[in-house]
């Protein structure tokens, strides 16, 4: 994890209560500018959550919405291009867990795959919100004028095949 967040948003397991808290997280200019920069986007225009938090037995359930709408480069062009996410998110925070040495082997299960864990106490919100954005973009992403530059600039199965080569040769001969 970063040193210092660039969306830190941080709650207190003391503020959390027995009651289901529910809000919504905006970055600002400056936050998504940061983000933008760390993801190696063009630019995010918005960022948005609205969230449930909810205290359970060892976990705090983090669920909600996360609505972007940003700047991705296409992986064809380099071309930018606006991308609108929408993507639900269903987050358990957990305290840290004591692992053992560094050899040894730990399994994973798809449920712990969105497990955060927190330290001190305290849960960063908008870390959590940042990593979701991140695992929702594209991570190959086509702009629109992919398609046309591909056929353009990539050779056919038979061009690119071992025959090709000698077809080209072909034209050569006098």
């Amino acid at each position: 994890m970063i040193d210092k967040p660039e969306f830190s948003h941080i709650v207190r397991l003391s503020e959390i209560g027995s009651v289901a808290r529910t809000g919504t997280l905006s970055a600002s200019a400056e936050e998504r500018g940061q983000l933008a920069q760390r993801f190696d986007l063009p630019k995010i225009n918005t960022l948005e959550a609205s969230y449930r938090l909810e205290a359970g037995d060892n976990r705090i359930g983090f669920t909600g919405r996360l609505e972007s709408d940003l700047q991705q480069r296409c992986a064809i062009t380099g071309e930018s291009f606006q991308v609108r996410l929408r993507e639900d998110f269903d987050i358990a925070f957990v305290p840290e867990l004591e692992i053992g040495s560094a050899d040894e082997e730990i399994e994973l299960t798809e449920d712990d795959c969105d497990i955060i864990e927190y330290e001190n106490g305290q849960l960063d919100l908008g870390e959590a919100i940042a990593q979701t954005l991140y695992l929702a973009l594209d991570p190959f992403p086509r702009g629109p004028n992919a398609d046309a530059v591909a056929q353009e600039v990539l050779k056919s199965e038979e061009e690119a095949g071992p025959f090709g080569a000698l077809a080209a040769l072909k034209d050569k001969l006098p």
